[in-house]
């Protein structure tokens, strides 16, 4: 089984910054594309960007400029760094990851969330 874990959420007010972090556990062969999702209230799931293993990153054009995303393969670990942050960011953070696991067979995994929320 594998397990993907968000940190780093909390309050902040507009304009301010934060780092998330995913991290993922279990019997991980490697790890192929992981990517950021984030959901606000009553409306639908949106991407944010995705990074390959190889360091290939997209971004959502609502977050370009503001948002980076990177990783560290050795620790199996994802970040997302905002800068800048609006009231319209509020929202719960998911990380999900495409891993090929110790008996060779490639799934995705999704994070539970972390929450984040811009307000004064």
């Amino acid at each position: 089984q594998v397990q993907l874990v968000e940190s780093g959420g909390g309050l902040v007010q507009p304009g301010g910054s934060l780092r998330l972090s995913c991290a993922a556990s279990g019997r991980i062969f490697s790890i192929n594309r992981m990517g950021w999702y984030r959901q606000a209230p009553g409306e639908q799931r949106e991407l944010v960007g995705t990074i390959t293993s190889t360091g290939s990153i997209n971004y959502a054009d609502s977050v370009k400029g503001r948002f980076t995303i990177s990783r560290d393969n050795g620790k199996n670990t994802m970040y997302l760094q905002m800068n800048s942050l609006k009231p319209g960011d509020t929202a719960v953070y998911s990380c999900n990851a495409v891993v090929t696991g110790r008996n060779y067979n490639t799934m995705t995994y999704w994070g539970k969330g972390t929450l984040v929320t811009v307000s004064s």
